[in-house]
């Protein structure tokens, strides 16, 4: 039985499935390396515009596996300390991977994200929960500390630094209603209209620029990480020239909105008007 299943549901969509639904598609590490080689395929794959990932049967992602990790590889003749820490960066480097992704990543969390399950749904561009979803920050729970595979850094800047520690030092569950009133999710649907709407989504996100597109998440991301409004507003700006300047897409635009049609966005400077004489 394969460990992750991929589909292309609609033209330019990939769908990612974590498929290990008897143990909630825990984060073995035999689910974990699939679903990050699959990743980095679909990040030099041009055909595909964006990412959908959800979990198999009535969990999206339950967290650390505690009766089966799975095979680490590469750790003959490693102590204990080291082939923990490997085993950390194999599921480090799996959130930056969908941060480095051309594609945006969609995740379509459709039950309990606990845990490291919850640190995977941060990592994703957008999130769009089913009414039976809930977050947990497990960490806390089991007696140790919630801050794992980026959550203390991404979860305050989804939802603010109050919220973000009361949900990370009680260990409270956070069911769908909530994330979608607190910001940790753009939308809460029901369970059967889950994919459908991520779907539509991303089509809406295909009609417009490729190379708009992938500069808007890298442009988003680095303004998490900006240290000051004046650090990032210069970036913003170099990137919006790059696309103005290098791309015939707004001279399109305008030409589509005149003629009442659907602009068609080629990415290349030969979309430009021609110069008047």
């Amino acid at each position: 039985m394969s460990f992750l299943e991929l589909a292309t549901p609609r033209e330019g969509i990939a769908l990612v499935t974590l498929n290990r639904p008897e143990r909630m598609n825990a984060m073995a590490f035999d689910v974990m390396i699939p679903f990050k080689e699959a990743l980095e395929r679909i990040h030099r794959d041009n055909d595909v515009r964006v990412v959908v990932v959800t979990g198999a049967g009535r969990g999206f992602c339950s967290g650390a596996d505690l009766t089966d990790s799975g095979t680490i590889p590469h750790i003959d003749g490693l102590t204990v300390p080291t082939i923990s820490m490997r085993a950390m960066e194999l599921l480090d480097d799996v959130i930056l991977t969908i941060r480095r992704l051309h594609q945006p990543v969609i995740g379509a969390i459709n039950g309990a994200a606990i845990g490291g399950g919850f640190c995977l749904s941060l990592a994703f561009d957008i999130r769009v929960a089913s009414d039976a979803a809930y977050f947990r920050a497990a960490g806390i729970n089991n007696g140790l500390s919630s801050t794992e595979l980026g959550l203390s850094y991404l979860l305050p800047r989804a939802i603010g630094s109050s919220r973000a520690f009361e949900i990370m030092l009680t260990g409270r569950d956070v069911d769908a209603e909530e994330a979608a009133r607190i910001g940790l999710v753009s939308a809460t649907v029901p369970g059967p209209q889950l994919l459908e709407t991520c779907y539509d989504m991303a089509e809406r996100i295909i009609g417009w620029s490729r190379t708009g597109v992938e500069i808007a998440k890298r442009v988003l991301w680095a303004g998490l990480d900006s240290s000051s409004l004046e650090a990032h507003i210069r970036h913003e700006g170099i990137a919006q020239l790059y696309v103005r300047n290098l791309t015939g897409n707004f001279e399109e635009m305008i030409r589509a909105r005149r003629e009442g049609r659907t602009p068609v966005y080629l990415d290349d400077v030969s979309q430009k008007a021609p110069p008047k004489h």
